[in-house]
C-alpha cells in the first residue's frame, strides 16, 4: 500500500557527503517503492537532495513551507504541491495531517523538534503512525543514550522504546513503515 512518508532532515549544505547520500537514497527508495514524500519544502541541504531524488524516482512530492521562509528563496524546485503555512507550528501540523509515517534523517534543532513532537504525540495517543530514525554514522546515538537515561531514571517508561524504530538506512526504514502494526503502549500516567 502506498503511503505518504514525511521526512524530517537538515537544510544545511555544510554537512558531510555521506549524509547527502543517505538523503538521496531515502528519496529514491520512497519513489521506487511507490510512496509519496511530504517534507519541509526546501531546496537546500538534505531536504533538497531528498526531494530531487524522490521526484526523479517517481514520487509525488509535497513541500510544506511557512510563508516567512518562502521569501528567502529556498523553496525546492521538484515539488508537485507546495503548501504555504502561516508559521512553523502550522507547518508541523500540516505535515502531520498529510502523512502516514514519519522518518527522521540527521538534522539540527528543527529536525529534533519535529521528531520529538511526533514521539510525544504517539506516546499520548494522538496518532498511531510509524516513526523511524535513519541513524546515519551513529548520528542519533547520543539522543538514544539520553532516552535510555530517561528510562533508567523513570522520566519515561522503558515500554516507550516501541514509539520508534532505529534503522541504518532507507530500505530498512521503509520496510518498517510498510509492515508497521501499532504496538499497545502503557498510559503515561500509570505506574507500570
Amino acid at each position: 500500500m502506498a503511503r505518504a512518508v514525511c521526512v524530517y532532515c537538515s537544510s544545511s549544505d555544510s554537512v558531510g557527503e555521506h549524509f547527502f547520500s543517505a538523503a538521496r537514497e531515502l528519496g529514491r527508495q520512497i519513489g521506487l517503492r511507490g510512496h509519496s514524500l511530504v517534507y519541509g519544502g526546501g531546496g537546500v541541504g538534505l531536504m533538497g537532495a531528498l526531494a530531487e531524488a524522490a521526484s526523479a524516482a517517481g514520487a509525488r512530492v509535497t513541500g510544506v513551507l511557512p510563508e516567512a521562509l518562502v521569501s528567502k528563496g529556498i523553496t525546492g524546485a521538484r515539488i508537485d504541491q507546495l503548501v504555504i503555512t502561516r508559521d512553523m507550528r502550522d507547518r508541523k501540523a500540516a505535515m502531520q495531517e498529510r502523512s502516514d509515517a514519519f522518518i527522521a534523517l540527521p538534522g539540527g534543532f528543527g529536525t529534533l523538534e519535529e521528531l520529538l513532537e511526533m514521539l510525544t504525540l504517539r506516546q499520548l495517543g494522538y496518532h498511531e503512525k510509524p516513526v523511524a530514525l535513519v541513524n546515519v554514522d551513529g548520528f542519533f546515538d547520543p539522543l538514544l543514550a539520553q532516552f535510555e537515561r530517561m528510562y533508567e531514571l523513570s522520566f519515561a517508561k522503558p515500554a516507550y522504546r516501541a514509539l520508534f524504530c532505529v534503522t541504518v538506512g532507507a530500505v530498512e526504514a521503509l520496510a518498517y513503515v510498510e509492515t508497521y502494526v501499532p504496538e499497545p503502549l502503557p498510559a503515561k500516567w500509570t505506574r507500570t
